[in-house]
């Protein structure tokens, strides 16, 4: 495997670009020999998630005078993604929480919360796959909640939360019961009244500490609300929840195509015949990279047409995964196809890119305007 290295070209003006360089060293140094493990569920790794919060992997994008700045975040995701698409996927999921708690309003959940977020002390995840499909009319919300002197009381379940275990956290978001109007809050999977479910094997990504999450009237207090009401909250924060998904696609293209590389000296003088070649995807892996980053300088743009880039973009990447996955595979041909050639783990963590939320339909409808 190809060793991960930072692009010159996306991070030279970033002062943090140090960040990404250590977390290419970690992935090389200490994930590379974990990733099966973690494709096959053996391991959840959370010292190692720990470890990346120590060389401030998850801290870079913080808010700072109003403004903030994705770009280093989504390189240390892609130079993840490179070894392992799993852990770029658990970063995604701990670089989202760190986003929620940081552009939090609760003054005290983000005074309690947003720097052991970032600093890896406390690990979690993101619950917003259900509400992010009901707030374009796919599903409705799963989560309902009533008030209470001091907070709420939730009772529900969602199918599918990541980067959990029994001292992590997560944000989500329920329905009131007494009125109209969502309300965002963090959910403490050490409480006794939220259950952790492990869920049914996965084609990938099994060692992401999945788990179905059912609360059984569950006290939500005051000072674990992001914000109430949600929906304002939601559409700050929802460009940087896109676009940090970004680095998972960029790891993994670029490992496609490493692996294509890889084959061509035994290979080339037929994969030559094959419709889709490495150097198309280093020219669309260029473009989107420039794309992302000038994005990513700017995630509170409330522009509309900003929005569709950033929806647009990440449509291509989800295409473009399965596209290089699907030609990796093809070049490597009947090697590619042994269950030790992490071609397949490829076209497996491919699929995900594209079907997790928002996936490559939903992105579609989003488009559409419908």
């Amino acid at each position: 495997m190809g060793s991960p290295a930072v692009s010159r070209l996306a991070v030279d003006d970033l002062p943090s670009a140090s960040i990404a360089d250590q977390v290419a060293l970690i992935a090389r140094k200490n994930l590379a020999s974990q990733a099966i493990a973690i494709d096959e569920g053996t391991v959840y790794p959370d010292e190692l998630l720990r470890r990346l919060g120590d060389v401030g992997a998850w801290g870079s994008h913080q808010p700072l005078n109003g403004a903030a700045d994705l770009r280093c975040a989504i390189q240390s995701i892609a130079v993840l993604g490179e070894v392992c698409g799993a852990t770029a996927f658990m970063a995604w999921c701990q670089t989202t929480l760190v986003w929620y708690a940081a552009n939090s309003s609760n003054p005290t959940l983000a005074a309690k919360f947003a720097d052991k977020f970032a600093t890896g002390q406390v690990l979690g995840g993101t619950g917003l796959s259900n509400p992010m499909k009901s707030f374009f009319g796919i599903e409705k919300l799963k989560l309902k909640g009533r008030k209470v002197d001091g907070g709420y009381v939730v009772k529900g379940a969602l199918p599918w939360v990541s980067n959990l275990g029994a001292d992590h956290f997560f944000g989500t978001i329920f329905e009131r019961e007494d009125e109209t109007g969502p309300v965002m809050f963090l959910a403490d999977c050490s409480n006794p009244a939220i259950t952790l479910q492990p869920c049914k094997p996965f084609l990938a990504m099994d060692g992401t500490g999945t788990y179905g999450v059912q609360f059984r009237d569950v006290f939500v207090p005051d000072e674990l609300i992001l914000a109430d009401p949600a929906a304002p909250f939601v559409k700050k924060i929802r460009a940087g929840f896109i676009l940090l998904q970004a680095g998972m696609a960029l790891g993994l293209i670029k490992d496609c195509i490493q692996i294509m590389d890889e084959v061509d000296a035994p290979l080339g003088h037929v994969n030559r015949y094959l419709p889709q070649q490495p150097i198309q995807f280093r020219e669309l892996h260029s473009e989107f990279e420039k794309e992302t980053m000038a994005l990513a300088c700017d995630p509170y743009n409330a522009d509309e047409s900003y929005w569709r880039r950033v929806i647009a973009l990440r449509l291509r990447l989800g295409d473009a995964s399965v596209a290089a996955a699907h030609a990796a595979m093809l070049h490597c041909g009947a090697r590619g196809y042994l269950k030790s050639h992490r071609a397949q783990r490829r076209l497996r963590e491919a699929y995900f890119v594209a079907i997790v939320t928002p996936a490559t339909k939903q992105l579609r409808k989003m488009l559409a305007g419908d």
